[in-house]
């Protein structure tokens, strides 16, 4: 089985003995080598020290002074943000516990670092995984997708590819229709994954330029319900299943979660009684329905009952997945 995603920095660490992440001093280095921190031919004395030290020391404390020495504001900036954010990762020991971490109050840490955890943090859960389906739908827990919904149709590509590729001269179908669909961009060759060309994805998968479809009844869909009772197992420790559904039927259910801020609106608007305008309804993209295995993890009150999920695009039709949503927001017992 090929590997994957080597760019997450996931053989930089060590697992510990509960599988978790923790912390290495050449996955620190790793952000020291980040061209927002590393030393350029325009650096100073001072920050070339700086950059020196933390090569050779990765976890030593850093004096105000070091800081204040670096002649670049942008410089001095871009260490303060990176040393914040490698002492919260030694603090917590884990990249896990660190990612938990970041949601219990004001968040601060800057969205590329949060995407960056998830990153690792999946490719840890996935260890050993041998369905391309997966690991591209897990790309949604860490890059944003540009959505086309067409006619009940929610075909994903990576953002990022399309709009950097938008210019070229590649006319794919499929591209045609992801990229005409996103208004101002150009043309952008792209083919989606499905059981048949899944293998496609361990040859491009560093290349994020495959497109899956979420529609109902697709094995994408069916492969991110996967990914998403993973990352429930792993980071809370509880069993659940999550199945695909077309809607709600449950008038009065007990609990939802959505995977994004859209889908938090459009449900607890539904929830409430309200009405939901169709123009809004139709940029859910995939609707889950997960039960716990066992119903003594919830909420005394909610015990046993459907939990629903919801992923949505954004007007401009991009997906950005909250999946830190799924470790605050489900009804588990206190205990």
């Amino acid at each position: 089985m090929p590997d994957f995603w080597r760019n997450s920095g996931f053989h930089l660490l060590v697992r510990d003995s509960a599988g978790r992440l923790r912390v290495t001093d050449d996955f620190l280095r790793a952000y020291y080598l980040r061209p927002e921190v590393h030393p350029v031919e325009e650096s100073d004395d001072a920050e070339r020290r700086l950059h020196a030290a933390l090569m050779a020391e990765p976890r030593r404390r850093v004096a105000v002074s070091e800081l204040d020495a670096i002649g670049e504001p942008d410089a001095r900036d871009n260490y303060r943000v990176v040393l914040a954010f490698r002492d919260r990762l030694l603090a917590a020991g884990t990249v896990e516990a660190c990612y938990a971490n970041t949601f219990k109050g004001a968040v601060d840490t800057p969205p590329l670092f949060i995407e960056q955890m998830a990153h690792v943090i999946l490719r840890n859960i996935l260890e050993g995984c041998d369905d391309p389906l997966k690991l591209r739908a897990a790309e949604l827990f860490f890059r944003e997708q540009q959505a086309t919904i067409q006619e009940g149709h929610a075909l994903l590509a990576d953002r990022e590819t399309v709009q950097t590729h938008a210019a070229g001269s590649r006319y794919g179908s499929v591209g045609r229709l992801i990229v005409e669909a996103s208004g101002t961009l150009g043309k952008v060759d792209l083919d989606v994954l499905d059981r048949a060309n899944a293998a496609l994805y361990w040859e491009r998968e560093s290349r994020h330029d495959t497109v899956i479809s979420l529609t109902y009844g697709r094995a994408a869909l069916d492969a991110l319900a996967a990914v998403i009772a993973l990352w429930v197992g792993h980071f809370l420790g509880i069993a659940v299943r999550i199945k695909p559904i077309r809607r709600i039927d449950e008038p009065h259910w007990a609990w939802h979660v959505g995977l994004d801020a859209e889908s938090t609106d459009i449900l607890n608007e539904l929830w409430s009684g309200a009405e939901v305008e169709h123009g809004r309804m139709q940029r859910i993209v995939a609707l889950f329905a997960l039960e716990f295995e066992d119903a003594r993890a919830m909420r005394a009150d909610v015990a046993g009952r459907t939990v629903y999920l919801a992923l949505s695009a954004s007007d401009e039709g991009v997906v950005r997945m909250k999946p830190q949503n799924l470790l605050a927001n489900l009804p588990l017992h206190e205990a």
